[in-house]
Parts: C-alpha cells; structure tokens; sequence
C-alpha cells in the first residue's frame, strides 16, 4: 500500500516490545501502516506521498493523560492567566499587573490552578494587598490549588461578599475584626466555596468558548499531548456544557482525542443523574477523536474526599455506602464503567466494600473501573482492587502539593503516596495524567519527572529512588498504560502496524536529557492521525493546524500563551534561550505581539545563528528581517 505520510532518518521508540525500535514510520488513513528501517518503510513511498525527515531526532508515541478536566478547561483557558512553570514570584505579579492593564470592565483577571506557591523563589503567595495595589479596580480571582482563593477588592465587590454574607458549607470566608471579608476564601475542607465564588465571573459567548477550547488543544499539542480522558468536573452539566467540543468533534477540528466521563451535578440526586444519562446515552458512543467512557469522577457527594493536605482528613458521612450502592448498582446493570475520585484509603475501602457488594450480584468482569488520585492506598486495598479487575488513575498532585503533605504526615509517610512503582509491581491496572487545570499543571513533563526523580515542583525530594519509575516505565503510565482506562487497548498508545498514527518528537531526547531538564520539554512536532497538528523548529513550516487568534482581543492567551517555559535552568536547550530572551526584552510571552522589537534588543546580544535558532523555534520569521 502506498502511504500518505512518511517519517524518515528518526530514532523511534515504538513500544512495542516485538519491535522496540525504528528509524521511520509509514501513516495510511490515519494508522501505521509500516513500522521499521527505512529500506522497508520507504518501499511505501508513493508519488504523493509526503516525507518529513526526522533528522535524527528522538520520536515517542503520543502522550495521553489519563486525567484532564479539558472540556472545562477549553471554556475558560482564553479568560485565565497562567502562572503554570513561573518560577518567581515577581514574574508571576508582572504578569498580573500587565494583564490587569488591558482586561476591560466588566472581565475578571483569573489566576485558576497549575501552580503552587512552593515554585516562587520566594516560597509564598501574594498578600491581598500586594494585589489590590496592582488592581485597584480590576476584579482579581486567584486560586490556588483547592485550599484557598484570594480576591482583590473589587472581586469581592462583583461577587457582592459582604459582612452579612454568611459561610457555606465547608468553606470559610475570612474576615477581619469588623466583620469584613478579608479576600481570603478557604476550603474547610471541601472547595465548593473556591467553585462557586469562581462560577459567579463573567463567561465567554459560545462562538468564543469555541476558540478558546481551540487554543487548549494547541497547547497540549505543543507540550506532546495527544489524546486525553475528560474526568467532567464540578459546574459542568451534560449535554450544555459539551455543545462546543461536540460541535469541534462534528466539524473535525479536534486535534486531542478525548474520551469523556459524565460528572453528577446534584446532591442528593445522583441516581436520578445516571438514570436518566443511561438512558439518554450509550457507552462507547462516538468515534476515535470524541466518544463516551462511563460515568465519574465524582459518583455521589457524600463520597467526596477532597484532597487539602492543609486540613485534617475528612471522614464520608455514614450515609456514604448506601448513596454509592445505589449508584454503583445503576452503572453496572447498565455495563458502564465508572471512575472514582478518592483520596484516602478510608474512602477507598469502604467504596470497595460497596463494590464488593454489588459484585455479588451484578458481576463487574469487563468493567475498566478504577479510582483516582489514590495517595494513601494501602497494600490491602490494592489487591482487592486486583481481585475485582478495577485499576488506579493516579496524577502528580503530590508535586504540587506535597510539601503540605509532609508538614501534617512527615517525610516518611510521603515516600509512597501514592504507591505507584508497588501498584505496577502488583500487577493492578495503573496509569497517569495530571488533574489540570485547577489544581496541578497540564504539563505531561511536569508529571513524568515526578514520576521519575519523586521531586516536587519545589524541590522536595519526597520519592525515594526505590519507588520511582525508569524513564520507559514512566513514559508507558502516560501512552500504552492508559488505553485500559478508556477500553482502547490495542488501539493507540504505542507506534505499531495498525494503532492510530499519534506521534511525536520532543524538543530533546527524553531517554538521554538530564533529569532537570524532563519537566522542561516541548514538542518539536506533534501529530494526531496522521496529521501534524503542531510544529516548531525544524517542523515549524509544516504546521498548519494554528487556530485563529485568541478570543477576546484581551485575552492572556495572546500575551503569554500557556506553560511557562522561560523558568528552566541556564543552559539547558531552546527554551533557557527563550527565558533569557524574554527576560532580556521585559516580555513573558512568544512571538505574535511585539512585531520585530526583538531584532533591535537582541542584534547586539546574540549571534544571528542563535537568533535564527530562537525565533525559528517559535515559528517565527523576525530573525529574517
């Protein structure tokens, strides 16, 4: 057969272990159709066969996270400031000032998730009156993690907190000693305070939530991701809020493949939810880009145990095991699987107990259920979770949260948390992603370096090396491991005759690159079905997949784009060029918004070899000027 699309001169690794190694691959209707050297995939070329040499370069199959609130994400990521990877913060209040700067009345800037006050140099949060200084009159929501949110006083104004407003359940508005909010929302211990404050800003108009999500994906695609499970989320109600990513999927715009889970909405009325979901829609439903995975993660209120390290373990109402029965009994007469939020063992085990249960009756073989997170999950737990064929979904939240973990449990209790290198040892089912955006980063490097150094985003070195994973080991938790988690395997996450054609080519070698330098890496090229849907560097010119410019014209997106790169060390590739440029000209953001005012600042600075380097890796032209 005569391919579409060939890649040559590469070093591949395939993971497939009958065939662990390749220099070129051949992509026919969106699969590998040759995997191998390049006498035999070269005998694929054809006259309109396209061929992309890979010079020399590492490829890796795609990245899937196994954890993403992305259809939320995609609504909102053009409104939010990403502090993601800024290593100071200094930076990160820049960025706010400069943002604030141009964010019309009546828009919020919003700070929501992806880092953690332990990767500032400075080891802290800005104070409420360091922002309100910045943003007099600007609404400022900053959310960090799900402990806390700060808001300037004109975000308190536009949410119309006041004196008499009382505290809701779990959650504590601070005060000061006349009674006043002091900007300080706390999660004591669940977030629906952090939720709910943050559901009252302004939202995009629905033709803007389509750009938006457009740039999420882009993003991803720019750090190697590939195809993604969406966990649903707290305020996202189906089918609404899933207009704008089916009419993506109807439109094959999407350049993330995602599987997505249905969240309950209602307390106390989480049967009626999947009673009528399961009614209404079929598991599986969709096609390899956009199709149906099961329900979760959160399966009824009362079995939620949020995860604030800052705050004691909370124990689940007694209400819990009946609550989940019912649920649970729904989901498997109607053979869907399910996810599970938990946190900690003691929801774990009495969630099994549950499981077990119904398993008496309705047999749970071929089910892929599993939980999530799992940090504290005893050894016990695990191998009932075995006996019933269920797996663990497990993110890098310790990485930005662990610091908190060992101040209130210690060191010692931090070594295993979750148990990942046991899990995998044990044989259970066991894969990774992230939990983004409100809590940890969407950054996939972020996670496997914690995976494999057990390093937070601080430094803290909370994994002993016994329980971390080799860079292959780690590298399967985020392609081939994940496909049970969505019922695909066999079907994508390794680069085999057959699979779908998800590959790409990181900015370095993954396998050869110092350990400082895993949460660093970009892709040089990423490509989804055969088709590239991100390119920079040697790649730049054959990307084609830019959306248009980011919705609103105000929009963060446009000024400092996504995941801060300029944070990595001195001398450490492209991107260290990036930061010192960047740096150097006062500017947080990529090419696109200061025209060729880089030229002027960096003529004298740099060798144009260097220059050319810099801007090429941007997908820019200004060196040519």
């Amino acid at each position: 057969m005569t391919a579409d699309l060939i890649f040559h001169s590469g070093l591949i690794t395939t993971l497939d272990r009958s065939n662990p190694t390749a220099s070129a691959v051949a992509i026919k209707d969106g699969r590998f159709l040759a995997v191998g050297g390049e006498a035999e995939v070269m005998a694929h070329a054809g006259p309109d066969t396209k061929l992309v040499d890979l010079k020399g370069k590492r490829a890796l199959p795609g990245l899937i996270d196994n954890h993403l609130h992305i259809i939320r994400g995609g609504l909102n990521f053009n409104m939010e400031l990403r502090w993601d990877g800024v290593r100071s913060l200094a930076d990160a209040m820049n960025m706010l000032k400069r943002q604030v700067a141009v964010t019309p009345a009546p828009q919020w800037v919003r700070v929501v998730g992806g880092f953690t006050e332990h990767q500032f140099t400075e080891k802290r949060l800005p104070t409420i009156d360091e922002i309100n200084a910045v943003a007099p009159d600007t609404p400022v929501f900053l959310l960090h993690l799900y402990d806390r949110a700060l808001l300037n006083g004109a975000a308190l104004r536009a949410v119309g907190y006041t004196k008499d407003t009382p505290n809701p359940p779990g959650g504590e508005i601070t005060r000061d000693a006349n009674g006043n909010p002091t900007g300080l929302l706390l999660a004591r211990p669940n977030a629906g305070i952090l939720y709910s404050t943050l559901s009252k800003g302004p939202k995009l108009p629905f033709d803007y939530q389509v750009n938006s999500t457009r740039h999420f994906m882009r993003e991803l695609n720019r750090l190697g991701v590939t195809g993604a499970i969406d966990a649903g989320g707290g305020f996202q109600n189906y089918p609404d809020d899933y207009a704008v990513i089916q009419k993506l999927a109807d439109e094959n715009q999407l350049t993330v493949r995602l599987a997505y889970n249905l969240f309950t909405q209602k307390p106390k009325q989480e049967k009626e939810d999947f009673l009528n979901w399961t009614k209404t829609s079929k598991y599986k439903q969709g096609d390899d880009y956009f199709r149906h995975n099961g329900a979760g993660e959160m399966l009824v209120f009362s079995a939620a145990d949020f995860e604030d390290f800052r705050e004691p373990r909370p124990d689940m109402p007694a209400e819990m095991e009946d609550d989940l029965e019912g649920v649970v009994r729904i989901l498997a007469e109607n053979r869907w699987p399910w996810r599970m939020h938990a946190t900690y063992d003691e929801t774990i085990s009495r969630s099994l107990d549950v499981f077990e249960k119904v398993n008496q009756d309705i047999p749970l073989e071929g089910l892929n259920w599993f939980f999530d997170h799992a940090e504290t999950i005893s050894e016990r737990s695990i191998d009932r979770i075995a006996a019933l064929g269920g797996g663990v979904a497990v993110q890098h939240r310790m990485a930005f949260q662990g610091e908190y973990f060992v101040e209130r449990y210690g060191l010692g209790a931090a070594e295993a948390t979750p148990p990942v290198a046991r899990m995998l040892e044990k044989g259970i089912k066991t894969s990774a992603g992230t939990d983004a955006t409100r809590v940890a980063s969407y950054n996939p490097w972020v996670s496997l370096s914690w995976l494999i150094t057990g390093r937070t985003v601080g430094g803290l070195r909370l994994t002993p090396e016994r329980n971390c994973l080799d860079r292959e080991t780690a590298l399967r938790m985020w392609t081939e491991n994940v496909t049970w988690f969505s019922n695909e395997e066999g079907k994508k996450g390794r680069v085999a005759v057959g699979q779908l054609a998800d590959l790409i080519v990181p900015d370095r070698d993954f396998f050869s690159c110092p350990d400082d330098e895993i949460s660093y890496i970009s892709a040089d090229l990423t490509v989804v079905g055969g088709k590239i849907v991100y390119g920079a560097g040697d790649f730049a010119k054959l990307d084609e997949s830019a959306p248009p410019p980011a919705m609103p014209d105000w929009s963060p997106v446009r000024t400092f784009k996504g995941y801060a790169a300029w944070g990595e060390p001195e001398g450490a590739g492209k991107n260290s060029l990036r930061r010192t440029a960047m740096s150097s000209c006062g500017c947080a953001s990529n090419c696109g918004v200061h025209g060729h005012d880089h030229a002027g600042a960096w003529a004298s600075k740099l060798p144009i070899a260097d220059l050319k380097s810099f801007w090429g890796a941007l997908g820019c032209a200004c060196w040519a000027v």
